[in-house]
Order: C-alpha cells, then structure tokens, then sequence
C-alpha cells in the first residue's frame, strides 16, 4: 500500500495533469486553417467600413479598439463603400453592415473570401430582425456578436462552441451569457501572433481583383453559404464554404439566434 507521503506525491501529480488538460482545452489553437491577410510588416492595419445605424456605431468602435490592442493588428474604421442591406464585399478590407435581413434564422454572418491561403475580403452582417426584439437588443449582445463576427474576418475561430461550458470572457466562445464575452482575451491576441508572425512578400490589404468569380455577391440565404463544413453543438451547420473557382473559396460563419441558448 502506498504510504501517505506516497499517496499525497499521487495525488498531486494526478491534479497537476488535469489542471493541464483542463487549460490545453481552454486554449487550444483557434485559428481557421491559418488563412491570414498578406502583409509586408507587422502591424498592419486593416479598414473597417462602416455601413452601420448610429444604433450599432458604439459596438462597432468597441470592437475596432479592443481588437487594435493586439501587437500585430490595427484596425480602422472607415467610411463604408455598400448599401447596408445588399453589403457587398469591397477587396483589401471588412465592411460591416446591418439591416433587417429576415426570420432567417441567423443573429450575425461573417463571409470572408480567400485565394490560396491569403484572405481578401469580408463582410459582416448583422440581423436587426433579430437584434429588435427584447433578447437580444442588449448592448452585451450586439458588442459580442460584432465582436466575434469581424474576427473571423482577420483568421480566428471560436475558442469554445458549447453554450453549457461556463464562459471563457472572450467574444470567441459560443454562450448563452453574453456579459462576460463581449471583448477578445489574451488568448485571442496570443493566436493572433501566431498566426501573423510570420511576414508575406505581398499585401492583400489593397483594392485589387483577387482570384476567384463573384466577389461582391451577396451571401445572405442559406443556399448561398455553399457545403457546409462545421455544425454547431445543436447540430445546426454553422461553418460553411464555397468555391469560387481559380483558387478562390468563401467561408461563410454563421450565429443562429436560437443557438445563443443551452440546452
């Protein structure tokens, strides 16, 4: 039998390893198949525009600014280039709209266009249908939806996708309590160096065709999102991607409203 100087040396290990585990779960790579925006030098700056109501105008600059603390990003709002409700993609930058889009069924879309590796162009979409009825027109949720939505657009996922885990305080964890995820953590700006430490002989930041058929199409229908590749815990898809052909594809990520609450 083990002597308790023994067992208490045990005991200690086995609590050590699962504290480890429970961390390596928590933070656990969230970057998206590394696509990342090409860029010369670090950091680099990467325009907002602006298509938003003064309703959202508070949440967009929360975002823009708490995204801007990273080491290797700015960004910059600007004014926007797109009729909010059609929210057409404009090369070398994210434009961020909202609009009421229909009971479709989503809160918030992020569609971001890459070719190869590299990402172009994005846009994000915001659901007023949605953010107009008494759950969801907080400023918690609107600041965590923004938040999340334009940071698919720079090459991050989700750091956790169960609504019952309890939450993570970043806006890249999926939860039915949006107070305490309305702002990036450090993990977020940790994977954010990763994925941009290293430098490109080229910049994709710049109003340029890229590669690939219909980049300013407007993805909003389901039918538009193209395969679906990732499904949320409810087993709704909520990852999708579409290929635009010459090397060009569109990832489409997708917050459904009646996801937003556990099970």
């Amino acid at each position: 039998m083990f002597s308790s100087h023994r067992l208490r040396i045990v005991m200690s290990v086995l609590v050590l390893l699962g504290t480890v585990g429970m961390v390596s779960i928590a933070y656990a790579s969230h970057s998206w198949n590394g696509y990342h925006w090409a860029r010369t030098a670090n950091p680099f700056t990467l325009k907002l525009g602006d298509n938003v109501s003064s309703v959202w105008d508070g949440n967009l600059a929360t975002a823009s600014s708490d995204w801007s603390v990273s080491s290797v990003l700015d960004t910059t709002i600007t004014t926007g280039t797109t009729d909010p409700r059609k929210c057409r993609a404009k090369s070398g930058r994210v434009e961020v709209c909202n609009a009421k889009y229909g009971n479709n069924g989503w809160l918030g879309i992020a569609s971001v266009w890459v070719s190869g590796s590299h990402i172009t162009q994005g846009t994000v979409k915001l659901n007023d249908t949605y953010f107009n009825t008494p759950t969801y027109n907080t400023i918690a949720w609107r600041n965590l939806v923004m938040c999340q939505e334009i940071a698919h657009a720079f090459g991050l996922d989700h750091q956790d996708e169960d609504f019952a885990n309890a939450p993570l305080g970043t806006c890249m964890d999926y939860t039915s309590d949006p107070m305490p995820n309305q702002h990036p953590n450090q993990h977020d700006y940790d994977q954010l160096e990763m994925i941009y430490s290293h430098l490109d002989t080229f910049t994709t930041l710049k109003n340029t065709v890229v590669a690939g058929r219909g980049n300013d199409k407007n993805n909003e229908e389901l039918s538009d999102f193209g395969k679906a590749i990732k499904k949320s815990r409810h087993g709704r898809n909520s990852h999708f991607e579409k290929d635009m052909g010459k090397g060009g594809k569109v990832f489409t990520f997708v917050v459904w409203a009646g996801d937003t609450h556990a099970e």
